[in-house]
Order: structure tokens, then C-alpha cells, then sequence
């Protein structure tokens, strides 16, 4: 059979029953697994045979889940982790340690912003933030020696600006580096950030993936390609024996296809214990069955409200990449050509006190600290999750203050445009 579609996919891969066995991935809610002899667990610590021996490290549900994440985003290995945020800091510190400097978008969401910035900064990396539409010449002044990756986001949340994965590719392999791409917003149905040289994908799978609000959750994929041992003086967790775990070297007994999501596992699953339940892993796996049937009705949602706000006078600007005026209209084209997501962002007349007065008169649309739900919600960021940040931090992220991130759910556009409708004529 010939590479199967992205929808047979998210129905399909990742888990085959065999004769008799359950045909929905079952639930192995157990903490740990039983073996005959010492020697059969042995081989397990020693990472000579594939199995499990405690859920903190890996677990059957999951690893199932995991591999139709892979297969959807075209890895070739990946892991569950429990939220999102679990997932950016493994990618990064799963190849930085003290002294190291990471290259990264100024354009990303505001809690990855300052795990950048501030946490991983008390650990002792590094952080230099460049605009998503840095030049050529900007991004390559961005490079220091210990830089370890280049991290940025497809469509980044919520300034919806969105990322030229090739070019900042092009630039984290100039520099010996892997390009590190949080892939939310658009998914893998609407874009595969791999096939354009991105190294290591990671996902909220508590968004667009779950898609219901159901399960907090995060993944990370290995695209498999990046040759940790042709820069082994740059990852020497990787490149080198592993004395925390008898001596291994990653890249030498895995090869490019499976060091990165190994060593992930086997030193930092261990240590800091982020691991995503079997149950929120089982929820996880029906959202991402019909995955590829939400994803074009949230486009669609997100397309005709972004259209009404643009022609509306209380509003000042209107950021979606799938209308023409967008700054990333013609970006959009190459790397979103089935539209990114149904998250809108727009600023309205009046700063930050309209958007309070306009959120206080929805009646459909709900004020959550959430995104990428089959119900319609929206927040201010300057409030909620990027209150972190000054007005000049929010200025250079392209997030005035009183803008309004609106996420579509699966309603119809047309009582979606109602509920707006009525919220602003209270701004008139």
C-alpha cells in the first residue's frame, strides 16, 4: 500500500491489534510491569530490550499515542510528556545544559517565553530573542559558539505571525544546530513542519490535538535527521557515554533515528518524572481520530470571523493569515495552503479597557485561560497569559495590550458573527 493519508492516519496509526486483542488502544493504568527473573528486567535498565518497568519512564498507552503523533508529523520517534510546557523544556534541555545558548523567536507564546527567559536562564542557558522576520544577516548575528538550537513557533500564540521554517531551518543548519518548532496551532494536518527542515516538532497536545478540553498533555517528535554525531562536540550528552546510564552513547547505539527521544526518556523522564497519564493519553487518541475533520471546520470558522472583524469600524487590526491584508498572507501560501487554525487575534478601538467591556458582552464565546477547543472562548493576553511580560516585552511579540485572542470552536460561523456582533455594538 502507498503512504496513507493524514486522515487514515489520525484514525489508524499508531496501534494494530492483532488477532483478538481490543480494537481501541487500551488503558494500561498500572504503575509498574512484572517480569520471571531479575535478568529479564535487567536488559530493560541496560536498554538492550524494548519493554517496561514503571510508567514515570514509558508505558504501553502512551508509546501507542506517541507513535501515531510520529507517523502524523513523519518522525520516526516520539514521546508523551504532561503538558506542553513539558515538552518545549525537554526538546531544549534535552540538548543544553549550563553555559549553553539557545536562538529563539521573539514571537512565541508568553509562558514558553519566559521558560526561556527566565527559568532556564537560572539554570544557566542562555537566550537571544529575534524577530520572526529577522533577516538572513540578523538571524546568523544571533549565533554565538554555545549555541545548542533554534526554537520558534509555526503560527506563533497568540500574535499569529507565522514562522519561515525553512529559512530559520537554513540558519539553525548553517550553524551546526536542530531547529526546534512547536507545531499547535496548525497541526499536522495543515502543516508538517519536518518536511521543511524542521529537526525536532513539539505539541500542546492539550489544544487543537485533544480539541475538547479534556486532557492536559504535551509530545515531542524526532524527524530523525539531524546528525547529532557529524556536531558531536556541540551535544556531547548525546555524542558521548552517558555515565548515568552505563555509559551509553545515544547517537552510536540509536543512530539519528532514536538517540534524541532515548536519551529524552532515559535521563529526563527519569529524573523530572512530566509524564502524561495512560487515561489523558487514551482521551488524547479520540481527539486525534477526528482530528482531520475539526481542523477544516475551525479554519473555516476562524476565515469568516476574521472577514466580519476586518470590516468592522471598532476594530483596529485584524491578525489571521488567511486573509489577504495579513502581513503573513503570502508565507501562509506556502506553508499553510488549507489555512492554519481558528485562532483569531484582533485589537480593538479603545486599547484595553474595549476589550474588557467587548469580552464582558459575549454570550457565546467564553473568557478562559484556553485555545484550540471545540468551543469558541477568547482572553486578553496582556491579562491572562502574558502578564508576565512589560508593555515593551508585549510590543516586540507583536501583542499590543489590548488585544483580544478569539478561538473558534466548532459552532456556525453565523451565530459566532452574531455573538460578536452584539459585543461590539457596546463599544458604539
Amino acid at each position: 500500500m502507498s503512504e496513507q493519508k493524514i486522515g487514515t492516519k489520525c484514525v489508524q496509526a499508531g496501534y494494530t491489534p492483532k488477532n483478538g486483542e481490543p480494537r481501541q488502544i487500551p488503558i494500561i493504568q498500572s504503575t509498574t510491569f512484572k517480569y520471571d527473573t531479575s535478568e529479564d528486567m535487567g536488559k530493560l535498565f541496560d536498554l538492550e530490550a524494548s519493554g517496561y518497568f514503571y510508567t514515570r519512564l514509558q508505558n504501553p498507552t502512551n508509546d501507542y499515542v506517541a507513535a501515531k503523533i510520529a507517523a502524523l508529523e513523519g518522525g520516526t520517534a516520539a514521546m508523551l510528556t504532561s503538558s506542553g510546557q513539558a515538552a518545549n523544556f525537554f526538546a531544549l534541555f534535552n540538548i543544553c545544559e549550563c553555559g549553553s545558548h539557545i536562538v529563539a523567536s521573539s514571537s512565541i507564546y508568553g509562558g514558553t517565553f519566559n521558560l526561556i527567559s527566565v527559568t532556564m536562564a537560572k539554570m544557566g542557558i542562555e537566550v537571544t530573542f529575534v524577530s520572526p522576520d529577522s533577516t538572513d544577516e540578523e538571524l546568523d548575528a544571533a549565533f554565538r559558539d554555545n549555541t545548542r538550537a533554534v526554537f520558534g513557533e509555526t503560527i506563533a500564540n497568540p500574535a499569529l505571525t507565522v514562522l519561515d521554517i525553512e529559512r530559520f531551518a537554513a540558519a539553525a543548519h548553517r550553524h551546526g544546530v536542530p531547529l526546534v518548532i512547536d507545531n499547535t496551532f496548525p497541526t499536522p494536518v495543515n502543516c508538517r513542519p519536518i518536511e521543511w527542515g524542521a529537526d525536532i516538532v513539539t505539541h500542546s497536545t492539550t489544544k487543537y490535538l485533544d480539541g475538547h478540553g479534556a486532557a492536559v498533555g504535551g509530545c515531542i517528535v524526532d524527524s530523525g535527521k539531524f546528525d547529532w554525531m557529524a556536531h558531536a562536540d556541540k551535544f556531547p550528552g548525546l555524542t558521548t557515554p552517558d555515565d548515568s546510564y552505563h555509559g551509553i552513547t545515544y547517537a552510536e547505539k540509536f543512530g539519528k533515528e532514536g538517540a534524541f527521544i532515548t536519551k529524552c526518556t532515559a535521563q529526563l523522564m527519569r529524573d523530572f518524572g512530566c509524564i502524561q497519564s495512560p487515561q489523558n493519553a487514551f482521551i488524547l487518541n479520540l481527539g486525534l481520530e477526528s482530528l482531520h475533520v475539526r481542523m477544516p471546520k475551525h479554519v473555516e470558522n476562524g476565515q469568516a470571523v476574521a472577514e466580519f472583524l476586518e470590516q468592522h469600524p471598532m476594530v483596529e487590526k485584524v491578525n489571521y493569515s488567511g486573509l489577504k491584508s495579513d502581513k503573513y498572507y503570502t508565507i501562509a501560501q506556502k506553508y499553510l495552503p488549507n489555512g492554519g487554525c481558528g485562532v483569531v487575534s484582533f485589537e480593538l478601538k479603545g486599547g484595553r479597557e474595549a476589550a474588557g467591556k467587548f469580552m464582558k458582552a459575549l454570550k457565546l464565546a467564553a473568557i478562559e485561560t484556553h485555545v484550540a477547543d471545540a468551543r469558541t472562548c477568547c482572553l486578553n493576553p496582556a491579562t491572562s497569559t502574558h502578564r508576565q511580560m512589560t508593555d515593551e516585552q508585549l510590543a516586540a511579540a507583536g501583542i499590543p495590550a489590548g488585544l483580544i485572542r478569539l478561538s473558534c470552536g466548532l459552532e456556525d460561523k453565523e451565530d459566532l458573527i452574531a455573538d460578536l456582533a452584539q459585543a461590539l455594538e457596546v463599544l458604539k
